[in-house]
């Protein structure tokens, strides 16, 4: 039996995409390992664990890696080299990124780091940390276009990138834990050094006006916090935008204020803490002197690039987040054929209606029709709610916030109706516009499924169209016993949104 075939049977939950995936990245702040469900455009982790071990404490001082931390490092892998077993990991990728790099014992580390996890280890140079963080980006952001930091601990690699298109990329010695020896924990000392640092990197001159994808656990930290301190409507980190001015302001009261003093600082393990002020000091100084229009918070980076890479040239061409909306489309609907056929359905009712609908719009309308189905198994009078918080909180990537909320409104709005008074909290990320189409298509989506029985086979016979005045949906002769009173003012829902009467006329 292949294992494809134990992974249906040992986990219906779990996509048959082959063996679990495995990449250890150690860093000079964390030792972290992901596991991911397999090798796929939207890659699933199935387990994450991390040490925040210090290996670049000190290494800008003494250039050697701390002995205590290597110590940690690896009782780290040690363990991290059962789980993998435990998993059933085919394959298992170890980074090493600055600390290892710099320190004149790092070569000796990584000679026990091998034996320790029980598998190579890649050195990776600044540039090519640079590369790997760019194809992260380009994984998980559509149609990226800005500059990339990944702020670790002891290095900021910078790179352009361009759609799919990255350039060569810099490496500079401005890590947090870095920045903290180099300044003898003066925070006007650390300013200038970075100051100093970036002045001539030439990736910078190209930000203006665009965006700046940070990449990190510092970043990540300090973003987390700037959304508490919003109250912001989703626990959602990637793709998390905040405006360029709003970045800087921020950035500045971090090093203005003691960490313990700040708002919501208890969502910031207090092992991060003291390096919240050194990466806010480096985004404040990029976002004066490049001047990007905001500032794009990445969850994925140099881990999902080595992914990214590794894919053929045609799903690495493909759409991210409808390979993640069709898995989940796969695993949790009661008949995946339906979604695709529910899309091409609502392509020709959109079409006729003669609303202008872009490329993004169409994007997420796809998206919407592969997620219609994945709250059936709740009881009924919370498949909207469920819908909508698995849709919201997923891991998906290739998707902004605004698109996100579009997707969980949509499917919410398919269970309970567009009068349904869904999630006032999220609403205030979407334009009038987005929240429109999200009636319209909840409603559409209300009519196709009453038709359908959530089976593939019926909606390719059974179109809705606008002629003129009206919303008609067109039943052949054999299915005519459908027209029911609850069909009928299903289909007076979508008519009502568009202003137009209601009619089903039996072929």
């Amino acid at each position: 039996m292949t294992q494809e075939h134990l992974a249906r049977l040992d986990a219906p939950g779990r996509l048959a995409i082959g063996q679990p995936i495995a990449i250890v990245d150690i860093g000079s702040n964390s030792v972290r390992l992901v596991v991911y469900e397999g090798l796929s455009r939207a890659p699933t982790p199935i387990f994450n664990d991390k040490y925040l071990c210090g290996l670049g404490r000190g290494v800008s001082i003494t250039g050697r890696l701390p002995a205590d931390a290597v110590d940690k490092a690896l009782t780290a892998l040690r363990r991290f080299r059962v789980l993998c077993r435990t998993m059933d990991v085919g394959e298992i990728h170890v980074l090493a990124t600055a600390a290892a790099r710099d320190a004149e014992n790092g070569k000796a580390f990584l000679n026990e780091a091998e034996e320790a996890i029980g598998a190579p280890i890649q050195l990776l140079s600044g540039k090519r940390e640079a590369e790997l963080t760019s194809l992260g980006i380009v994984s998980g952001i559509w149609n990226a276009d800005g500059v990339v930091g990944d702020l670790g601990g002891g290095s900021l690699e910078l790179n352009d990138v361009r759609g799919a298109k990255i350039g060569k990329g810099a490496s500079l010695p401005l890590g947090g834990l870095a920045l903290m020896d180099m300044s003898g924990r003066s925070l006007k000392k650390a300013a200038k050094i970075v100051r100093d640092e970036i002045a001539d990197v030439k990736d910078l001159a190209k930000l203006n006006g665009r965006s700046f994808y940070a990449v990190g656990g510092t970043w990540r930290a300090l973003a987390k916090l700037h959304m508490h301190q919003r109250n912001y409507p989703l626990n959602v980190m990637h793709n998390y935008v905040i405006p360029a001015a709003d970045a800087a302001d921020f950035a500045a009261l971090v090093e203005r204020v003691q960490a313990d003093a700040l708002v919501s600082i208890e969502v910031v393990s207090s092992a991060r803490r003291p390096l919240l002020a050194y990466g806010a000091i480096v985004l404040e100084e990029i976002i004066r002197r490049a001047k990007p229009r905001d500032v794009v918070v990445s969850a994925l980076g140099v881990r999902e690039g080595l992914l990214y890479e590794r894919l053929s040239a045609e799903e690495a061409a493909s759409d991210p987040l409808i390979a993640a909306a069709s898995d989940l489309n796969i695993l949790r609907s009661r008949s995946p054929r339906h979604g695709e056929e529910l899309y091409a359905w609502t392509s020709a009712f959109m079409a006729s209606t003669h609303l202008e609908e872009g490329a993004d719009e169409r994007r997420l309308r796809h998206a919407a029709c592969l997620l219609a189905d994945i709250g059936w198994r709740a009881h009924p009078d919370y498949r909207g709610e469920q819908s909508l918080n698995i849709i919201a909180n997923a891991a998906f990537i290739g998707i902004d916030h605004p698109g996100r909320a579009f997707l969980a409104l949509a499917a919410s709005y398919r269970h309970v109706g567009p009068d349904g008074d869904v999630s006032p909290q999220i609403r205030p990320l979407l334009t009038a516009r987005m929240i429109d189409r999200a009636h319209i298509l909840g409603a559409a989506m209300r009519v196709a499924y009453v038709v359908s029985a959530a089976m593939a086979g019926t909606l390719p016979r059974t179109p809705m169209l606008c002629e003129r005045d009206k919303i008609v949906l067109m039943l052949p002769a054999d299915l005519a016993p459908l027209a029911s009173d609850r069909l009928a003012n299903r289909v007076r829902q979508v008519a009502k949104l568009l202003g137009r009467e209601a009619s089903i006329r039996i072929a």
